[in-house]
């Protein structure tokens, strides 16, 4: 097995910052200089009693700090810099998300993120101070992961679920669901103006955006695919940033088995032959947001045995057009 010392030092840093511990507390109990550490995060060679001095107290085996097998992630924090790593080097990248795909979302979108992810942790959640920095510490990643790419580019196949977009302009961008009144109503408009957001971005055709709406049921499970140069990563991740935020239950799997990304290409493939795309996904997306004209209905229960507005949506398998009546989804 070839051994990459730069994969190994990724993986170390990730777990380092989902750790929550410094990194001179870090150093300081494994019995190095706080330089080594930070040396041993850019590649360079560090002794295998070091590394399993610093996989115990990071709390990971060796084999994941290795990459040996799958990576598991029960850190939030870890996770989404995995992602901000793959994101440097990859290619092209697939995404099966909720209603907000986070590359393509607005700036509006993570302006107000780090306030909807404090709201999601219960006011009495124990340690609930070292939840709030862990939130700072995945918005200042995620920052970093927007820089990145706006800076390169990289092909996106994003597919989206129009239950969650529908269950997304109901609920509004809430992290707590004991959210009322005026506030609630802001949210929902800014859901709404996030879902416009989407429509546009389709209908802008930006070179290597490729956005397909599934309306059927989607695996509850999210996941994405990191194309590089030689090798592909496979991420599955109960963590949500969107609609039902959650950054504090679950465990994130990361493995580059040609097996298991295979087998997900072909759920992908199957899904995208499906999807609506172009114009008749953006005006799917208007059509959630707005039911005859009118503002999408507040509550699930007040709407689910209401049909959509028809659209004018095109058959893959003909030229010609013809009117679609798009039902709720059943929840």
């Amino acid at each position: 097995m070839t051994v990459r010392y730069k994969e190994i030092a990724d993986r170390l840093r990730a777990f380092r910052l989902g750790s929550g511990l410094s990194a001179d507390e870090i150093a300081k109990r494994v019995g190095i200089s706080r330089t080594a550490l930070y040396r041993f995060e850019k590649g360079e060679l560090a002794k295998i009693e070091t590394l399993e001095k610093l996989s115990e107290l990071l709390g990971v085996s060796m084999p994941t700090l290795l990459g040996v097998g799958i990576e598991y992630m029960p850190s939030a924090v870890s996770y989404f810099e995995r992602m901000r790593q793959f994101e440097e080097t990859a290619e092209h990248i697939i995404a099966l998300s909720g209603p907000v795909s986070f590359l393509l979302a607005s700036d509006r979108f993570l302006d107000l993120l780090e306030t909807v992810l404090k709201e999601s942790l219960p006011t009495d959640l124990p340690d609930r101070d070292k939840f709030v920095a862990q939130v700072d510490r995945i918005i200042e990643i995620l920052h970093q992961r927007k820089v990145t790419y706006r800076r390169r580019r990289p092909g996106i196949l994003n597919l989206i679920s129009a239950r969650e977009i529908r269950r997304f302009v109901q609920s509004g961008f809430i992290g707590n669901p004991s959210i009322t009144g005026d506030l609630l109503e802001e949210r929902r408009a800014l859901a709404r103006a996030e879902v416009e957001h989407f429509a546009n971005v389709v209908e802008e055709q930006a070179i290597g955006v490729q956005i397909g709406l599934v309306t059927e049921s989607l695996p509850h499970t999210h996941f994405q695919i990191f194309r590089m140069a030689d090798t592909k990563m496979l991420t599955l991740s109960p963590f949500r940033l969107g609609e039902q935020p959650n950054i504090r239950l679950g465990v994130a799997m990361i493995t580059s088995a040609s097996e298991a990304i295979s087998l997900h290409e072909k759920v992908v493939n199957e899904m995208w032959r499906g999807a609506i795309k172009g114009p008749a996904a953006a005006a799917l997306l208007r059509s959630l947001v707005s039911v005859d004209g009118q503002q999408a209905a507040p509550a699930a229960t007040e709407v689910s045995s209401k049909p959509l507005a028809e659209t004018i949506v095109r058959d893959p398998r003909s030229d010609k057009k013809s009117p679609r009546r798009i039902r709720p989804a059943q929840e």
